[in-house]
């Protein structure tokens, strides 16, 4: 399987670090003090190709709080409003799409 960092990566709009956090498997964004942050709004986003790959170079030096970190699409609003940009994290940025067991 070829690392991240190694495939080709190409910026084509707005983008941000996203992952698994280890712990309870909560999807989680890069924010821009470093941290990891459920909160999509605080996520650090960039246009670029250059920054978004030192984004995920950081982030995947933390395979102790993370996993499977990659760089996903986003969409700005015109009120600077950060919203999932595809399928796949509107689904992981809104949970499960069947009940867990235990949940009803």
């Amino acid at each position: 399987m070829t690392s991240p960092l190694q495939q080709k990566l190409k910026v084509t709009g707005p983008v941000v670090v996203t992952a698994n956090r280890l712990g309870d498997g909560a999807v989680v964004y890069r924010a821009a003090d470093g941290t990891w942050t459920k909160d999509l709004a605080v996520a650090v986003v960039v246009t670029t190709t250059p920054a978004a790959l030192e984004l995920l170079a950081a982030a995947t030096t933390e395979k102790v709080a993370v996993v499977d970190a990659y760089v996903a699409p986003v969409e700005l609003t015109t009120q600077q409003q950060v919203l999932p940009g595809n399928l796949r994290e509107r689904i992981r940025s809104s949970g499960p799409t069947v009940a867990l067991p235990g949940q009803g």
